[in-house]
């Protein structure tokens, strides 16, 4: 990372710099995290199959291994069916609401002494408030 740092340093602002640097971090914590819960969904899946005595999926890439990934392109192109009588406002910002504190409450735990995203006093009370926060998108799109 420091290396990175220097590099963009002879050519960017400081402000850029440290821009890029924390959007970095961001994206090397958020990605591993999704991909983490895309194929512990895939596992659970086949485990349930197994003991239903069915196949599971398996039926994209090599062994199912890319199921994960086929249901999230499943997922962006299906069509958005909105109730009549809700507010399609809350409606459509819900998973938003329950999706964006689980993912911020990554940000300050320690992965590395030079990979933490936010180094605060009240890490645990910040992870604990953000855990709590995740109910209401889940309330709204009820």
């Amino acid at each position: 990372m420091e290396a990175l740092t220097q590099f963009l340093t002879s050519f960017l602002p400081d402000d850029w710099v440290t821009l890029i640097m924390i959007l970095l971090k961001i994206v090397l914590i958020v990605i591993p995290v999704i991909l983490f819960a895309a194929y512990t969904t895939y596992a659970e899946r086949k485990i349930i199959g197994f003991m239903q005595v069915r196949l599971g999926p398996n039926r994209v890439g090599p062994l199912g291994l890319l199921q994960p990934i086929a249901d999230t392109c499943k997922l962006i192109f299906k069509e958005v069916v909105i109730p009549t009588h809700s507010n399609r406002f809350l409606f459509l910002i819900a998973p938003l609401l329950a999706m964006a504190p689980a993912l911020t409450a990554w940000a300050v735990i320690p992965f590395s002494e030079n990979m933490i995203l936010a180094n605060i006093n009240a890490g645990l009370l910040f992870l604990l408030a953000l855990s709590s926060l995740g109910v209401y998108g889940i309330i709204i799109a009820g």
